[in-house]
């Protein structure tokens, strides 16, 4: 099948330069005085201070924010370690902090950032008791786990080969210490393939996941300091995640029976359930002193539930607003937990046996968030949050996504907020691909059954209409593709759309940057027929002449993640095809985000998009 436009996938080409420049001036043109209009107002709520990671240390809590026009990582009510704009100052380019992880003595920092959001960036390893950078690492590694003797990290390998000849995209595990690095773990896996390292919060045993996709799991349990020793022992044909090793059980979370989450202890050869499946999905689990805490996720909002080391209930915590609650980090003996909520940047939580509030970001106002359900095509009950505001003038944003096992909980968006003060509402799905449901759930959103999650959101989409809304529908990434399979398939069910950083050449995703390692999730194009579902649904394969909607496409140059050219091919698709179309390329950005106030100009853009179309 002849493809038109795959020069466009060549970002050094002087023509898709020149478009882009082109394409950004006439998008500036659509919403210019109206997006510098609104950026006060997007810029007061994106500038509230939002905490992204904790770490629990003997020297106190290490933490990372973003405030205002930069990020930050800091001790909990003490000094600045690593400050965005400095780095900025020492690179002379935007930078963005891609995450840390500090050892549990308080004595060394790894952090990783980016220039302009890429997923490829630098890594630092900071002695933080003389504050001098002691290793740096081109591109950034992963998963640091610090040792008594050196420390393990992950590379994945966007180009070339791994040290054993697997070519990429690919991950490996590597030890490094005085005598210099060496690969420990991942010979022979391929694409697909992905490998994370946790240490016991005793310091002693090692527990390693290798996943394939988002759909299996094989644990690995062995001395810390001896790879060589590492032994499987539990494997599953769902998600699975270990917990804890605690008086010589290996506790592990598992999606094992109806894939709704159980935890389960395994000793030797003896595996036991500790907490049994229950209605809706556990979420997490970590072990703080004899409790464990677990996440429970009910119509995509998350409670906590306390159980004894042997499965006995003992408590569970709810929340006033449906919210998002995840684990930052542990000791053992306390859990630092972070929630979030559609007007609620972040609450930070201590759990040490009780619930207490450290730190709290809120925004005031008369907000609701009210919980519906619409029917999809095969009669599946599909669960959204609709959040309104005092007054509702009948236009609503709504957000979806559905792949990936990634569930939809309440989340902050700050270019939400003005919208609702408007008189605008907002919507989130709970489609089929995520995890709200179960691993189930997950699996009749995925592969051949992808078209469910498209008819998931029309239907969503279509009751909202139905209530006399007009509608904007906006998705990113693997949303990107739920967005523009809705479009081509059902443009009546929305007045406009926003698809962001996108995923939408089905045939060639896997063939453009680390796209290889989505077949899993997907399914593969070079098998016949695989070929023929995903060429069934395939954005850029389906646009055909007929009435679209107003519509705008996103993404980010340096998105070495989802390569721009699926955003630049579907947006000529939609031209050829007279939709009334507009391309916005943010030339700092990747599919990580931005610094601050690049990333804001950016939602503000989304704003006034919305305004401009719903109006």
């Amino acid at each position: 099948m002849e493809d038109p436009y795959v020069w466009m996938e060549n970002l050094s080409d002087d023509r898709v330069l020149r478009f882009v420049e082109e394409e950004n001036k006439r998008f500036r043109g659509f919403v210019g005085e109206l997006s510098d209009e609104l950026f006060p107002e997007v810029w007061k709520y994106y500038s509230m201070p939002v905490i992204y990671g904790s770490n629990l240390t003997e020297k106190g809590v290490l933490a990372m924010y973003k405030e205002r026009d930069r990020q930050i990582i800091r001790w909990l009510g003490g000094g600045v370690i690593v400050d965005s704009k400095e780095l900025e100052k020492e690179l002379d380019d935007e930078v963005l902090l891609q995450g840390f992880t500090a050892d549990k003595s308080g004595k060394m920092l790894t952090y990783s950032f980016s220039i302009g959001g890429a997923d490829e960036g630098i890594t630092r390893i900071v002695n933080l008791e003389t504050g001098r950078v002691i290793e740096e690492f081109k591109p950034s590694i992963r998963n640091v786990v610090f040792t008594k003797n050196g420390y393990y990290f992950s590379r994945f390998y966007r180009h070339g080969e791994t040290p054993d000849g697997v070519k990429s995209p690919a991950v490996r595990l590597f030890f490094r210490d005085g005598n210099g690095e060496r690969m420990v773990f991942g010979e022979g896996l391929g694409s697909g393939y992905f490998v994370s390292l946790r240490k016991s919060m005793d310091g002693k045993w090692a527990m390693l996941t290798v996943t394939f996709g988002w759909n299996s799991a094989e644990i690995y349990i062995g001395p810390i300091d001896a790879p060589k020793r590492w032994e499987k022992v539990y494997s599953a044909k769902v998600p699975a995640e270990p917990i804890d090793v605690v008086n010589g059980k290996l506790y592990i979370l598992t999606r094992e029976g109806k894939g709704l989450g159980k935890v389960v202890a395994v000793g030797g050869e003896n595996v036991t359930k500790v907490i049994a499946e229950g209605e809706f999905p556990l979420e997490w689990a970590v072990i703080a002193g004899d409790r464990i805490l677990a996440g429970r996720l009910v119509h995509a909002s998350h409670g906590i539930e306390i159980y004894s080391l042997e499965g006995e209930k003992l408590n569970e915590i709810t929340f006033d607003l449906p919210g998002s609650v995840y684990p930052l980090d542990t000791d053992g003996k306390r859990v630092l937990l972070r929630y979030e909520s559609f007007t609620i940047p972040y609450l930070l939580y201590e759990f040490d046996g009780k619930l207490k509030l450290v730190e709290k970001q809120e925004v005031e106002g008369d907000f609701r968030v009210e919980e519906d359900f619409a029917v999809s095509k095969d009669g599946t009950r599909i669960h959204y949050f609709h959040v309104k505001g005092k007054e509702d003038n009948k236009r609503v944003w709504v957000f979806g996504y559905g792949g990936f096992n990634i569930s939809l909980t309440p989340r902050f968006f700050p270019q939400v907020i003005p919208f609702i003060r408007h008189g605008g509402s907002f919507a989130m799905a709970n489609l089929r691909g995520g995890s709200e449901y179960g691993e189930e759930w997950h699996r009749a959103g995925m592969r051949e059954n992808k078209q469910n999650v498209f008819d998931d959101f029309i239907a969503v989409l279509s009751k909202l209409k139905g209530e006399g809304y007009k509608v904007a529908a906006w998705g990113r990434s693997n949303g990107g593709l739920l967005v523009s399979a809705t479009l081509s398939q059902r443009p009546e069910v929305m007045d406009s759309a926003l698809i962001g950083y996108p995923v939408i050449d089905m045939l060639r995703f896997h063939k453009l940057y680390i796209g290889g390692v989505w077949v899993p999730e997907y399914g593969n194009p070079d098998d016949s027929k695989d070929r023929e579902f995903l060429l069934k649904y395939s954005p850029y394969h389906n646009v055909k002449p007929k009435s679209y909607p107003p519509t705008l496409v996103y993404t980010g140059l340096h998105d070495d993640r989802v390569h721009p050219a699926h955003a630049f091919k579907f947006f000529m698709k939609m031209k050829e095809a007279g939709a009334s179309v507009y391309l916005r390329v943010e030339t700092k950005s990747g599919h990580m985000g931005a610094s601050p106030e690049t990333r804001a100009r950016e939602l503000t853009d989304l704003l006034a998009f919305v305004v401009r179309t719903l109006s």
